[in-house]
């Protein structure tokens, strides 16, 4: 990602699915008026999920995702359908295109059925509507569909409904409450605190994109932002002169950080700020007591959004597993995934720690949370784990009074 450019995280998700050679690739071309995806009358052609980020007008910064072809056979075409399927995990905006000279199929109306199951927003696109005119201007069976509010016309290749297409998918887009980081806990002037460890896991010549975010949401409501080392934050508070409004650190080094920063200043984590962010925050604090239960052997799964390259003391893979072996007394199993990468099956686990899930939209992540709970797998999170088991998660989530309240339920249980 370069530093001018929007998250793929925070664009809006827009999948295309469809049968081989409805012209879910020609489609994509004909709204970005580029040659994005390659175009071939030859079925199959598409045989891998291909995500392309673009603004794209008037929707604004977006996700496209041109996936491999409904009705694909055999064991590898199989294989390549539940790969095109995945992708609903994280679509924000569903477009079904049917090829129009021949009207549904039985794999566009399952699919239309999947897509209503799961509330997502989605029109169905009838492409190829130049060669419907072309055949037969009148005739009943054309490959016409009835009228729908959601059914769309359009010519990949003549550019037909294209606009009309585009703006039909702009209004599709929530309009919600705007969501923040940690700029709803901020008034101008206020002065944020942001600890930032250099170490080998540090990516060289830029910070990583929790840190960059929040220092974004900081200045976009009028607070200033100082950014230190862990070594340094001590030294840094006492010549600061103004007490800070928060302190926001990695979690890596939380229990140095909380020594180091005076009671009366808030105190919370970039890994908690996104987790209410993007996550189920009370989810994730619940979670974290799974850990009081733990037994030799149980299975925990450890889970990151991202596929960075494996430091020697990376968090996800050496440190948390050490520290839950020491808080714990106990020798559990770990097992990792990372990326898109995440198991079906959760029930044979204990329990599952997640990153703060920075590389994932919003979609993907309340996904993986719902899974976890229609399984009845307690799900954390790196910084509220962290925290529970250096005995300063109440602290950190004071920020939170609802979430501090839900903390003192727990606790009473």
């Amino acid at each position: 990602m370069g530093m001018n450019q929007t998250p793929s995280s925070e664009r809006v998700h827009i999948g295309l699915f469809g049968k081989r050679n409805a012209g879910k690739s020609s489609v994509i071309n004909a709204v970005t008026n580029q040659d994005i995806a390659i175009v071939s009358a030859v079925r199959g052609t598409t045989t891998d999920p291909v995500y392309k980020s673009m603004e794209l007008l008037p929707l604004g910064p977006v996700m496209l995702i041109d996936t491999p072809g409904l009705d694909d056979k055999g064991e590898l075409g199989a294989l390549r359908v539940q790969k095109g399927l995945d992708v609903l995990r994280k679509t924000d905006i569903a477009l079904l295109i049917v090829d129009g000279t021949a009207g549904m199929s039985p794999e566009d109306e399952r699919l239309e059925e999947e897509l209503k199951k799961r509330g997502l927003p989605y029109l169905v696109v009838f492409n190829k509507w130049d060669l419907v005119q072309e055949k037969s201007a009148g005739e009943e069976n054309s490959g016409a569909e009835p009228e729908d509010e959601r059914h769309i016309r359009v010519s990949a290749r003549t550019g037909e409904g294209i606009q009309e297409l585009k703006e039909r998918l702009a209004r599709m887009v929530p309009a919600g409450k705007e969501k923040r980081l940690v700029g709803d806990l901020l008034e101008p002037q206020d002065l944020v605190v942001l600890v930032v460890p250099i170490d080998k896991a540090a990516p060289k010549g830029r910070l990583i994109l929790p840190q960059q975010q929040t220092i974004r949401d900081v200045l976009e409501s009028g607070a200033v932002s100082v950014v230190v080392r862990e070594k340094e934050l001590k030294e840094t508070l006492k010549k600061l002169g103004t007490k800070p409004k928060l302190v926001i650190t990695d979690s890596q080094v939380f229990g140095l950080v909380d020594r180091d920063t005076p009671e009366d200043i808030l105190l919370t984590s970039f890994s908690i700020l996104f987790a209410r962010y993007k996550g189920n925050l009370a989810q994730a604090v619940r979670g974290a007591g799974a850990l009081e239960s733990l037994r030799d052997g149980d299975k925990i799964l450890i889970s990151e959004g991202c596929t960075h390259h494996r430091q020697c003391d990376d968090i996800g893979t050496v440190k948390l597993p050490r520290w839950i072996e020491n808080y714990t007394g106990k020798k559990p199993e770990f097992v990792f995934t990372s990326g898109t990468g995440f198991e079906r099956n959760l029930k044979e686990y204990h329990m599952i720690v997640h990153c703060g899930g920075c590389m994932l939209n919003e979609q993907e992540m309340q996904y993986r949370l719902k899974m976890a709970e229609n399984q009845g797998v307690p799900m954390t999170n790196y910084g509220i784990l962290i925290a529970y088991m250096k005995g300063i998660l109440e602290r950190s989530l004071q920020p939170f009074p609802d979430m501090a309240a839900l903390l003192e339920k727990e606790k009473e249980k």
